[in-house]
């Protein structure tokens, strides 16, 4: 017998408006599985929130149970950012995209980890477990969106939010075994706190199905009044991409690391291979490219992204900044140093490096790269407090192709085609033009129909 826990987000939804479960059993079920969980996966649980919850909404994922990532902003709900500086801050307000996730009727169970201020690729929070993949509790569940991919790993929950500046969504999806989205900029409205004004950042999800992903992207998509820009409308939900062919397309590859000079694993080449294969298989032109990003557009997104840091901390009373990590102290230092014309033309050159990148990949419909340099890595294997320097550096060269993405704006996943001889998950990442991403869920879809083994079914040990 299925238990519910082994059923997707869409199916739980479906049993609970075919009268075979309800939300209330739904939350009960996943809140028992949630307790003790060894997988670092929540930071902060709201079951007593949880079983008062009176889901509206008539979408295919209302009453289904989630979790949001403890960088989103939950009126009510203790919100740590990741970092002891913020213990006990709790918002007066939630960030729109927590408003339209209960507007469709989902059910947050509480926060998930992630690292201070959502920054390292790895999910290691101070004086809290590490996130780990379920697949091999040693090793890391990737940042930093770690907690909630170690959830939705774990069948802690169906699906789940996430964010992404940088790959925060795509790395752990590939550490994990999941499906992860990093949607177009302005897809997912970042109201009301707009803090990223470069436009690296936006929010999405993490599942185990190509389906899953979608329909919680259409729960998240959409413009809020005051937003500063957004992506076009769509006329049809993504989730109806998925029941569409993408027809013949051109897709242009690469497995060059763009960020940083670095030997990718024989695991993640062999993934990339094996998905080439199969799309020439299904009928599209497979093409060698070039790197579309430029090497040297590497400091300029290093300066923005310090600059962001220190935005974060600005606010920060002194007496708070000794509680930072050495990795956030150093970023936000190297940010404060930066006068306020070097950032804007930073910013300026950083919009002219995305327009080369685009028009260097215009002629293809989608772009595959590795998502990852290696699979998941032991925990601590990244963070050096002692040199924060060389943490940065480690970080590039484990994720050396997710931020070109960032620079762009464009939509780019990962799916989980492959696993090591010892279980790891390996990934591989799709990206498509700016807008496009029902055109990217229809090319995934078709993949994931062409696996040998439906990815739903890979489950972690002891899941």
């Amino acid at each position: 017998m299925t238990e519910l826990h082994e059923l997707t987000g869409l199916e739980q939804g479906a049993a609970i408006r075919a009268g075979e479960t309800s939300t209330a059993e739904l939350v009960e079920h996943h809140l028992a599985r949630i307790e003790g969980e060894p997988y670092g996966a929540f930071v902060t649980v709201t079951a007593d929130r949880a079983r008062a919850a009176r889901p509206g909404g008539d979408g295919p994922l209302a009453g289904v149970p989630t979790a949001l990532k403890d960088l989103a902003q939950t009126a009510g709900v203790p919100t740590g950012f990741g970092s002891p500086v913020f213990a006990g801050h709790v918002p007066e307000v939630s960030d729109e995209v927590v408003l339209r996730l209960e507007r469709a009727g989902l059910v947050s169970l509480g926060k998930t980890s992630t690292p201070e201020l959502g920054s390292p690729c790895y999910t290691e929070p101070e004086g809290l477990p590490p996130a780990v993949t379920p697949y091999d509790t040693t090793r890391m569940a990737g940042g930093s969106s770690g907690g909630a991919a170690a959830a939705v790993a774990a069948r802690l929950v169906p699906l789940a939010h996430g964010s992404d500046g940088g790959g925060s969504i795509r790395i752990p999806a590939s550490c994990c075994g999941l499906v992860g989205l990093k949607p177009t900029r302005g897809r997912v409205s970042g109201a009301p706190m707009y803090g990223d004004v470069v436009g690296l950042g936006v929010q999405g999800p993490l599942a185990r199905t190509v389906r899953d992903a979608a329909a919680l992207l259409d729960a998240m998509a959409g413009r809020a009044v005051g937003d500063p820009f957004w992506a076009p409308e769509e006329a049809a939900p993504f989730l109806a991409a998925c029941d569409r062919e993408p027809g013949r397309l051109r897709i242009a590859r690469f497995s060059t690391p763009v960020i940083a000079d670095t030997e990718v694993d024989p695991e993640c080449l062999a993934a990339y291979e094996h998905t080439s294969r199969q799309l020439e298989e299904l009928g599209h032109e497979v093409v060698d490219v070039a790197p579309p990003l430029e090497r040297s557009a590497v400091p300029v997104f290093e300066t923005c992204w310090a600059v962001l840091t220190a935005q974060s901390v600005a606010p920060l009373p002194a007496e708070a900044l000794p509680l930072l990590r050495p990795l956030t102290r150093w970023l936000a230092d190297r940010g404060a140093a930066v006068g306020a014309p070097d950032f804007a033309l930073a910013v300026g050159e950083l919009r002219r490096v995305a327009a080369r990148a685009l028009a260097a990949v215009a002629a293809y419909d989608a772009v595959l790269t590795p998502t990852l340099a290696s699979p998941p890595l032991p925990v601590g294997a990244i963070r050096d407090d002692a040199d924060p320097e060389a943490d940065f550096e480690a970080q590039k060269r484990f994720t050396p192709y997710t931020s070109t993405w960032n620079v762009t704006g464009s939509p780019a996943v990962s799916l989980p085609v492959h696993q090591t001889p010892d279980g790891l998950p390996v990934g591989v990442m799709l990206a498509a033009r700016p807008g496009e991403e029902a055109l990217l869920l229809s090319l995934s879809a078709q993949l994931e129909a062409a696996a040998p083994t439906p990815w739903r079914d890979r489950v972690p040990p002891g899941c």
